[in-house]
């Protein structure tokens, strides 16, 4: 870790343990869209920043933007601690084993099988969610299985897509080996990761082993619309829409594919005997209208569906679980919920 970053850790930090009077009076007028308030340490966080003139990853040539992201993450992630890690190959595809505490002398684990956000082209080798992975696994004790499928624009559609649906059978039929209860097992993710976790569910639906339970944190779940909630907060509020192009750009460079149930859920069928699903969505996230509409969707065609919207915060609060108290406090009720699943 350099100086430089080690000091913003420690600037960021302090700023967020500073009384509430004092962080208002930093960041001025509380910010109020579409009848919600923006957290206040959420806006301590962008105004920081502001300040710091720090450029949003889509502005960096790629690699630079994959560092970039992973040093935000470190920034806000904490350094929670776990029972054990274990890096392994599933089929090819690197993977990161977490085991909690509790479950270290286990023999048959309930387990999440997890994908990453990062619009699917950041956030590889474990760079930005480590934290969180260790955080649920601790928290929940529940086993995480973190995939850490190929990326865009190296890798474009659908190897992301292929990658994970890869994974998920390869950990069913690793089960004994790598200690998995095959009776609780669950699919999650954020982002581009919550995307991937709902297209395995749909895959691998009529499986002899499929996931009980999915887990979608502002989940992707159209490639090819525009909404309401797009246009509101894609300046300004840490995901952009100058983002979101350049992830679709990489990701799917052939325009006919933008449309394929594969990578836009919302716009196929949904199968039947599909997992119940946790869709959590923020109220200043680009994304919040398609994971809502992903919910209603899943509702309509009877299939059991719990949804949270945290309307105070952001695209990424899942990775601030280090910092503040609104964001740990939502990425704590996941965990909670994934306990109860899968318990």
């Amino acid at each position: 870790m350099s100086f430089e970053h080690h000091l913003k850790k420690l600037t960021v930090a302090g700023a967020l343990a500073l009384p509430e009077p004092v962080k208002r009076r930093l960041v001025g007028k509380p910010v109020v869209l579409d009848g919600q308030t923006l957290d206040l340490d959420t806006q301590l966080l962008l105004k920081l920043q502001t300040v710091a003139r720090e450029v949003g990853a889509e502005t960096l040539p790629i690699e630079d933007g994959r560092d970039r992201l992973a040093s935000q993450s470190d920034l806000v992630g904490g350094k929670p601690p776990i029972g054990d890690t274990l890096d392994i190959s599933l089929a090819g595809v690197p993977a990161r084993v977490y085991v909690p505490s509790v479950l270290l002398g286990a023999d048959a684990r309930p387990t999440l099988v997890f994908f990453h956000g990062g619009g699917f082209i950041y956030g590889g080798e474990h760079s930005t969610h480590d934290q969180v992975c260790r955080f649920l696994a601790e928290e929940s004790g529940v086993q995480v299985v973190s995939v850490d499928y190929r990326m865009a624009p190296e890798h474009p559609f659908p190897a992301a897509y292929d990658d994970s649906v890869a994974a998920f059978r390869t950990v069913v039929s690793r089960a004994p080996s790598l200690k998995v209860d095959t009776a609780r097992l669950a699919v999650g993710g954020d982002s581009a990761g919550g995307n991937l976790a709902a297209v395995v569910a749909n895959a691998v639906v009529d499986d002899e082993v499929a996931p009980i339970w999915q887990l979608l944190v502002y989940p992707v779940t159209d490639n090819v619309g525009v909404t309401e909630s797009r246009r509101m907060f894609g300046s300004g509020f840490f995901l952009t829409q100058e983002f979101i192009d350049l992830a679709i750009d990489s990701y799917l460079p052939a325009p006919l594919d933008r449309a394929d149930p594969r990578v836009s859920p919302l716009l196929g069928k949904v199968p039947d005997g599909l997992a119940p699903a946790h869709v959590v969505t923020a109220g200043f996230d680009p994304l919040r209208d398609e994971g809502e509409a992903y919910a209603e969707l899943l509702r309509a065609a009877g299939v059991a569906v719990t949804h949270r919207r945290e309307s105070g915060l952001i695209h990424g609060f899942f990775n601030t679980i280090g910092v503040g108290k609104a964001s740990p406090a939502a990425v704590q009720d996941i965990a909670s919920r994934l306990a109860i699943a899968l318990h």
